[in-house]
């Protein structure tokens, strides 16, 4: 399997694109007005203890502040001789029993805020390296899980142990299978002189304080990304291509030879089609290359994933082609899972299979896609309802948090209210207006498909509600107003209201732009002052155009006008409207 990581860098954020055999599989992106504060140590103060819930609030400085779990205290003892490191819980405190109000306390955040949710935290420090993670709290040895070899992970639990320094733990990273001794020695006295400047800084500054700060995305890609398994690093930045050469001198030589620098005229993403491919990834629907599809949902409880046959139809049997669908859906969803950056609780909705045999080859081929991902991803299985619940570890916002917010109209459900809802609505608030002693008229303004509701075909709706309420309504379309939008633009006087409705008088000349043809009569034209609608004779053949139009009778709810040269404009209608 090809693999490749290009990197984007401009002045407003820096994205980086990891691809496997040519697709997009995970995207990076940090922005200076919102970068990541995973990983930053901060000393900061306890602001609220609740025993209640067995933990606390800590001011680390950020606008929310930061949520501490009674387990994520330190309250464990790690049993690192152990085979599988398996953590054994320690008798359970009371949280009120170990922080107190106002204490100052180190922590390190481990999930950035979400939401309305702060950020998440730790008391148990861990700082990372190229080959190995510091562990300043705690005394145990651990391997990466995506070192297979029993044989290596022997070796490098090994070296761990003789290079661990006292009171102190370490991880050995995927990255040191291979590597010597000598290469974790080193890293290690770069990870033991950070911890240092980190306690210097926690006795020096008043809480709340960053004491240690994460590095950039480019560094971080490097540390954490960018292995042996990596055929080539492109980045389109000559400083930061610079910058990642020092960077690999002293952390892996071998893989500056694999670092190129992009200065095509062509910006990088778009030349390799992936400004398209982050589009999709915002998107609800996936097409499958069979012509199935996925639609995905996220909500703040969970993500559901559905698999649908779409346009395939397969060629033998339904059972072959559901079967077929499924499996070529687990491949995707193993790769929307990181491309997206879903955590939390996912449900997927296979088509449903009779055949267990089925069903466990879906399941196994899930299982081993997902096992391309590093972060923390478990498939518990089918429930009894046929669906497949996933858990995967949610450390930062999904890409579609991150890229896009609420629709200000819809407030984040994805629907609005219908024209007959609003259009009801609208009938709603001119009733109520209706019922005041002092309002002869009122003039509404709504979204012109909801104003053709209220007034109906030939004003037949208007015309009832005038019988009804026993007062004079003008309706007036206006396309700037959102759909939903109610707007009560005058209410009073019949003739103060006459004045806002009808901004034309019969004989006067303006000066519009001919809009669209007339739906049912195309040789006139439409054309609109303030959402009142006039029709022009012959009009039809002129849209785009700006036209003198003299007004010849004026209605409730629109005009009519014919065309007129300037040596046939009058001065009275000099001023227009």
């Amino acid at each position: 399997m090809s693999k490749e990581i290009l990197i984007n860098v401009n002045r407003m954020e820096t994205r980086a694109a990891v691809l496997e055999d040519g697709r997009l599989v995970e995207l990076h992106v940090e922005r200076e007005s919102n970068q990541r504060v995973a990983g930053n140590i901060y000393k900061g103060r306890v602001v609220n203890v609740l025993p209640g819930m067995q933990a606390a609030f800590v001011d680390i400085g950020l606008e929310k502040n930061a949520f501490l779990y009674v387990a994520d205290l330190g309250g464990y003892l790690h049993q690192a001789e152990e085979e599988n490191e398996a953590v054994v819980p320690f008798r359970p405190q009371a949280i009120n029993e170990i922080l107190k109000e106002g204490q100052e306390i180190v922590v390190q955040v481990t999930k950035d805020p979400i939401g309305t949710k702060g950020a998440r935290v730790v008391t148990h420090l861990s700082i990372p390296g190229r080959y190995l993670v510091l562990m300043p709290t705690v005394e145990y040895v651990g391997i990466s899980r995506r070192i297979d070899d029993p044989e290596e992970r022997e070796r490098l639990k090994g070296l761990a142990r003789k290079i661990r320094p006292r009171n102190a733990g370490l991880i050995v990273r995927t990255a040191a299978e291979g590597e010597d001794e000598e290469e974790l020695k080193r890293d290690l006295r770069f990870l033991l002189r950070t911890w240092e400047k980190i306690k210097s800084r926690a006795r020096k500054l008043p809480a709340p304080a960053l004491l240690y700060k994460d590095y950039d995305l480019v560094y971080r890609v490097v540390r954490d990304i960018f292995t042996d398994e990596v055929d080539r690093l492109v980045i389109d930045s000559r400083a930061e291509y610079q910058k990642t050469l020092q960077l690999l001198k002293g952390i892996s030589p071998e893989l500056r030879e694999r670092v190129e620098l992009y200065d095509g005229e062509v910006p990088l993403f778009e030349a390799r089609g992936l400004e398209n491919e982050i589009e999709r990834a915002l998107k609800r629907k996936v097409w499958l290359p069979s012509g199935g599809y996925l639609v995905i949902d996220e909500t703040e409880a969970l993500t559901s994933i559905d698999v649908n046959t779409g346009k395939f139809i397969g060629s033998t049997n339904l059972a072959d082609t559901v079967l077929k669908t499924n499996l070529e859906a687990t491949a995707e969803i193993a790769r929307q899972l990181r491309l997206r950056n879903l955590g939390g609780i996912i449900v997927v909705d296979f088509i449903d299979m009779d055949s267990e045999e089925d069903k466990k080859k879906v399941l196994a081929q899930l299982i081993e896609e997902i096992g391309k991902d590093k972060t923390k991803t478990h498939v518990l299985g089918f429930t009894h309802l046929g669906l497949v619940e996933i858990t995967r570890k949610k450390t930062r916002q999904s890409l579609t948090s991150f890229l896009e917010r609420s629709c200000p109209y819809c407030d984040g459900t994805g629907r609005v209210l219908s024209e007959e809802t609003v259009g009801a609505k609208a009938e709603r608030e001119i009733r109520k207006l209706a019922r005041m002693a002092d309002v002869e008229a009122i003039l509404v303004a709504l979204h012109p498909s909801v104003a053709a509701m209220v007034i109906g075909t030939g004003g037949s709706n208007l015309k009832r509600l005038e019988e009804e309420t026993h007062k004079t309504i003008y309706i007036k379309g206006n396309d700037r107003l959102h759909m939903e939008e109610i707007r009560v633009v005058a209410a009073g006087s019949k003739a103060e209201v006459e004045a806002k409705a009808m901004p034309v008088r019969e004989g006067q000349v303006v000066d519009v732009e001919v809009e669209e043809p007339h739906i049912t009569n195309p040789q006139d034209g439409i054309a609109r002052l303030e959402g009142y609608v006039l029709n022009i004779e012959g009009g039809g053949r002129h849209v785009g155009e700006r036209l003198k139009v003299e007004i010849t009778k004026v209605f409730r709810t629109y005009a009519r006008g014919r065309m007129v040269t300037d040596s046939a404009a009058t001065p009275a209608g000099a001023g227009g409207v």
